[in-house]
């Protein structure tokens, strides 16, 4: 017993020096008026004023909008996707590489790109729309479409790491369970439900959480396509911590990340 006690203390006091003190360091903050010269306790009074205040609201509601939408589709997409780059097709190794890609390029660059594409009258997009005879759209640059829109890039670039989550988890099921469901005269429905679903679930698990977090905490990719607009209709929760933390308002901007830790700890 005492062995293992001190087998985890060089590790327990680097965690509690690195995570523990600054957390606790920081509700003690979010509960203050604060400078870098000094502070002022105010208690819970940073907390009232952020539920109060209908833009932080909106920017919570959608951070919350933002993170399950997009984990929900990458969940079922990259699952689907990876299904067949794990099936026997020609060029799997090269798919596979070209389903890697985005999440190779960094967000700024995506979101930079995407906002191109997505342009009212000169983007890709568009020019799409419109040659099949649809109406086109302003997507960022429309109240009703922005968050949306970002919601469809996250999604695009995120799939990679899904898939290649569910790709490892797809290839570590023993293949006697399908031959044995093939000599049973299972359907591939029958297998995919019954096989294939139940012992990915570790993978889908890990594919949920991370995606969460991810959408949770989700700032550069908004930032970079849209700064949370038109008005606040795709401010997101770490969009407003920054602009408030940029305008001197420290205390807020610390309950800010109390409020985003509290929601991924509990997810």
């Amino acid at each position: 017993q005492k062995y293992s006690v001190w087998y985890i203390l060089p590790a327990l006091t680097v965690f509690t020096v690195l995570f523990i003190v600054p957390m606790i360091i920081s509700v003690f903050f979010s509960m203050t008026v604060w400078s870098f010269a000094d502070f002022r306790f105010v208690g819970l009074q940073n907390y009232k004023m952020f539920f109060e205040d209908s833009q932080l609201l909106q920017g919570l509601g959608n951070t919350l909008i933002y993170a399950f939408s997009t984990s929900m589709s990458k969940v079922v997409l990259a699952l689907l996707i990876s299904i067949f780059l794990t099936s026997n097709i020609r060029l799997r190794g090269a798919l596979r590489s070209v389903v890697f890609f985005p999440h190779l390029v960094s967000n700024v660059a995506i979101g930079i790109t995407f906002c191109a594409l997505m342009h009212p009258t000169k983007g890709v997009f568009n020019a799409v729309l419109t040659s099949f005879g649809l109406k086109a759209s302003k997507f960022v640059y429309s109240p009703n479409m922005s968050l949306i829109s970002v919601i469809v890039t996250d999604v695009w670039k995120g799939l990679s790491v899904s898939t290649v989550i569910y790709i490892a988890g797809l290839q570590a099921i023993d293949r006697t369970y399908y031959e044995a469901a093939e000599i049973d005269g299972a359907s591939r429905l029958q297998t995919f439900w019954n096989i294939t679903l139940p012992l990915v679930r570790p993978a889908m698990n890990t594919v949920i959480i991370l995606s969460l977090i991810g959408g949770l905490k989700s700032f550069d990719l908004i930032k970079t396509m849209t700064d949370g607009g038109p008005g606040n209709s795709s401010t997101v929760l770490a969009l407003t911590v920054y602009r408030q933390f940029a305008n001197g308002y420290y205390g807020m901007s610390t309950t800010g990340n109390i409020i985003m830790l509290v929601m991924i700890s509990l997810i």
